[in-house]
């Protein structure tokens, strides 16, 4: 049940601008476009392979430095959160996380992973 594509992606990103996660998802999808923006908080479109994937962006979700990128959508290329995070850690040459079981009862909600500098670790994150 573990290597099951996960029904929606979510990673955290570390210290980047919304500029640059843009500049990011322009770089691993078709094509962008911005449905809506208030505040913090950002909807987009993105297309992969002619089909359309939403993305909500959060900005400092988790105080400042933590911003929420959500892809409301299992047509991504990843097949985990994990897979995204290590790709998005490289690209964008900062610290991602996400969390290492999933949203089912009996999982660890503070366990998550860190990926940064080519490693991945669990390590218990208190978001609240």
């Amino acid at each position: 049940m573990t290597d099951q594509r996960h029904p929606d992606i979510e990673i955290y990103v570390k210290n980047r601008s919304l500029d640059e996660i843009e500049a990011w998802l322009r770089q691993r999808f078709d094509g962008l476009s911005n449905d809506f923006s208030q505040g913090t908080v950002h909807e987009y479109k993105a297309s992969l392979d002619g089909t359309a994937v939403p993305v909500m962006i959060h900005e400092k979700v988790v105080g400042k430095a933590w911003t929420s990128v959500w892809f409301k959508s299992d047509r991504t290329r990843w097949q985990k959160d994990l897979d995204c995070a290590i790709q998005a850690a490289a690209d964008m040459d900062t610290q991602i996380r996400c969390i290492a079981g999933g949203w089912a009862d009996g999982d660890e909600p503070d366990e998550w992973w860190k990926v940064e500098n080519d490693t991945q670790e669990k390590i218990q994150w208190r978001t609240d």
